[in-house]
């Protein structure tokens, strides 16, 4: 009887095992195969050509070795950069068509390139469409209102806004131009005199804008905030060689001495944030009022009590501390380049910035008297976008006109390919034109959805008004100061490195006005 009762026993338990193992090679079966291949056949259906799918990886080694190799070299001087920073997008659609998708991974990515759907997609505001979900990595260098979704993505941008109004601006004005004298003063040094000197200005404007973010997210705690900028700048390198390497599913969790590093580099920010703010809140307590942007942020907290945390400002400084000084960086940068580039516009700017300020600092109110500037600087955007691509990921089926794209895949909005297409803009596309602008955006893009540099819709970034100012005001100083041009030893390296970066800094000729 019990050996009777032990081999019933070990029956149940051979089947119980054998329908475990086949429920684990249904569930592969269907992750890795049967849905890749519904989405494909949905896909076409909706009249896209996909690349073949490859088993377990699709193209991701192929889009890898591509990026690498088209940034193992500089290219000629030339505004046509799509070839370089975004070659895979354009392979696949001179390969494809307009309507095509690549796999990374069991996940088709579909381009979209026209620009009436690019905009439905951008500006839908139900939640069928969301921001893809962040890699680890990414989530410690950066995350907080540009990823967040739904209602709390709502409520959060609501108390922001106010600290992001143009008469908030106006007060941070005179903290981009100190930091602003202090760049021109350190420049004075490298051009000792009347003479052409050759400066690498990429690091400059790189700490120029540091300082920018320092001290109108910071205030008085600026210097604090400079430590901060150190250690992303750590993160950002170390991140770029990570996402940019073939992922493997919970390789980020391993103890690897980079995946250490970014965890410690965390923890450092993390720290340092949590005393800066923790002092705000003492000054806010006792009355005081300041004009930077965390005090704002703070005073928006307190009066919304209970619906958004410290971890959710910490969360939005790294944002905001990242992605600013990011995006004014590559922007002066690449400013400097094209006027350097295209001299005749480089004095006309300057007898702009003469005409409206003199030999004063530009300051506030001069600002909106600025017609060439802004125009140089929009056809900039156009031919050097910070964020050359746009992802969103489709939560559930989403339908527009006649397209119809299936819930689980990838969208890719190829920014940098927009911006540089004939098609859309002309024969003469890759030149520097910026009189395109002297319209406005909608009579250079004849009201299509053509140009967004900031991203667009609804979500379109909070801080472009921000960026602008800066941009601006620190354009103007350097114009007033300095002549400049090409050195012979530049080299043309624009790379898509967390944004539009100069892969291998900008030498220039710089020479004292």
């Amino acid at each position: 009887m019990a050996a009777a009762m032990g081999e019933v026993g070990s029956s149940v338990v051979m089947v119980t095992l054998g329908s475990l193992i086949l429920w684990c090679v249904w569930k592969l079966l269907d992750f890795f195969w049967l849905q890749p291949k519904k989405l494909e056949r949905l896909l076409r259906e909706q009249g896209y050509d996909l690349t073949p799918y490859k088993f377990p990886f699709g193209n991701m080694f192929d889009y890898a070795k591509m990026q690498m190799e088209s940034e193992s070299k500089p290219i000629k001087i030339t505004h046509a950069i799509a070839e370089r920073v975004a070659p895979w997008n354009l392979q696949i659609i001179r390969t494809y068509g307009k309507k095509s998708a690549f796999w990374i991974g069991t996940c088709p990515h579909v381009h979209v390139m026209d620009p009436g759907l690019a905009y439905a997609i951008l500006n839908e505001k139900s939640g069928i469409i969301k921001k893809p979900e962040l890699d680890p990595i990414t989530k410690m260098m950066a995350y907080g209102i540009f990823n967040y979704e739904g209602d709390k993505w709502s409520l959060h941008r609501r108390i922001m806004n106010p600290a992001f109004h143009l008469e908030k601006l106006k007060f941070m004005s005179a903290a981009i131009n100190t930091s602003t004298r202090d760049m021109i003063n350190g420049l004075l040094k490298e051009v000792p005199s009347e003479e052409y000197s050759e400066v690498d200005v990429w690091p400059y404007m790189d700490t120029l804008s540091a300082d920018f973010i320092s001290r109108t997210l910071f205030g008085s705690s600026y210097e604090e905030g400079k430590r901060i900028f150190h250690i992303q700048h750590e993160q950002a390198e170390l991140g770029a060689v990570l996402i940019r390497s073939i992922y493997v599913p919970g390789y980020r969790y391993v103890p690897t001495k980079d995946n250490r590093r970014m965890k410690e580099t965390n923890a450092e920010v993390t720290s340092l944030l949590t005393k800066i703010i923790n002092g705000k809140v003492k000054v806010l307590k006792k009355g005081e009022s300041h004009k930077d942007l965390l005090s704002l942020l703070l005073e928006s907290f307190y009066q919304d009590q209970g619906k958004i945390t410290i971890e959710d400002i910490i969360g939005h400084c790294k944002v905001f501390y990242f992605a600013g000084q990011e995006t004014v960086a590559v922007l002066l940068t690449w400013a400097m380049v094209v006027l350097s580039l295209h001299p005749e516009w480089q004095v006309r700017a300057r007898e702009e910035v003469f005409q409206v300020f003199g030999n004063e600092k530009p300051h506030w109110d001069g600002l909106n008297q600025l017609k060439i500037i802004p125009m140089i600087l929009f056809e900039l955007l156009r031919l050097y976008p910070p964020a050359p691509t746009l992802f969103r990921f489709t939560n559930k089926d989403f339908k527009h006109g006649d397209t119809t794209l299936p819930a689980g895949v990838q969208i890719v909005i190829p920014t940098v390919v927009y911006h540089h297409s004939s098609e859309f803009w002309g024969k003469d596309v890759d030149e520097f034109k910026p009189e395109r602008f002297s319209e406005g955006v909608a009579k250079a893009t004849n009201n299509q959805f053509l140009f967004f540099p900031f991203g667009g819709g609804h979500r379109i970034c909070i801080g472009q008004q921000f960026a602008m100012v800066e941009t601006k005001l620190g354009l103007a100083t350097i114009l007033q100061r300095f002549a400049f041009e090409l050195s012979p030893s530049y080299t043309h390296t624009p790379a898509n490195i967390v944004t539009l970066r100069p892969q291998q800094g900008v030498h220039l000729k710089l020479r004292r006005l």
